[in-house]
């Protein structure tokens, strides 16, 4: 993997909790579960991801073998982001939740149930407004053990659109090992500060020196490829259709 790939999968790492919350976050399920992921958003870009979840806990594997692992320890209000053999660590602040505090909910309430890839959800719909005026809104599908299934959330800011929408496939509800949370042995820590930037965008001659040459080839573990393709969309979205309808207009 190139170093400019671990800017990317740090940056997506890093911002992606937070600007899919950012809507109003549907409470963390109590259920412990694996799953694959694809979340999409504007401009094409798609990203696909192994998730592990147990309360207070979250993995996130991008990129196959030789990607980036995130783990979220909330009972320790850490972030660990693992890649090779390193590893960074930033503090999780108590209002991590997408700048809830500076949100303001305008409406929430299920709109209906329907079948997301085999599992029975409830489907609601939620629009909120941050104190600059910007609005985000969308629908969250929810199955009965609180896990959100699926997601397809919108930001308007003046005429600028932003739609985000992110779908778990192959879900399978069971314990998860304890050790998926934490750091491997032999890992090595490094300076979150060392590796960015000015500006907080990552510091990429840092990064390139940090993760060496790029490897020959990407292999990845037997598992994954006996897991079945995240399913895609069929048709693409009309956007504004979809803000009139969470919106109003």
């Amino acid at each position: 993997m190139t170093p400019s790939r671990y800017a990317v999968l740090l940056l997506i790492g890093m911002l992606v909790p937070s600007t899919v919350l950012a809507a109003a976050p549907p409470r963390e399920s109590r259920a412990e579960y694996s799953a694959d992921s694809t979340m999409e958003s504007d401009g094409g870009m798609s990203m696909k991801s192994r998730v592990y979840h147990t309360p207070d806990k979250d993995r996130t594997e991008m990129g196959g073998a030789e990607g980036s692992i995130m783990i979220m320890r909330r009972d320790k209000k850490v972030m660990w982001q693992l890649f090779g053999n390193m590893y960074m660590e930033s503090p999780l602040a108590q209002s991590n939740a997408g700048g809830m505090d500076d949100m303001e909910i305008l409406e929430q309430k299920d709109v209906g149930e329907e079948t997301i890839n085999g599992i029975k959800a409830t489907k609601s719909k939620i629009v909120s407004v941050k104190k600059d005026g910007t609005k985000f809104g969308g629908f969250f599908w929810t199955s009965r053990e609180g896990i959100t299934v699926k997601m397809d959330l919108l930001s308007k800011e003046g005429d600028k659109k932003i739609r985000m929408a992110s779908e778990l496939t192959n879900l399978k509800i069971e314990k998860q090992d304890p050790a998926l949370f934490e750091i491997p042995a032999g890992y090595t820590k490094n300076d979150m500060g060392a590796m960015m930037g000015q500006g907080g965008m990552p510091n990429l001659d840092e990064m390139m020196k940090n993760a060496g040459e790029e490897r020959p080839k990407e292999r990845r573990p037997a598992r994954e490829s006996s897991r079945s393709k995240p399913a895609e969309s069929d048709s693409p979205v009309d956007v504004n259709k979809m803000l009139k309808g969470i919106f109003g207009r």
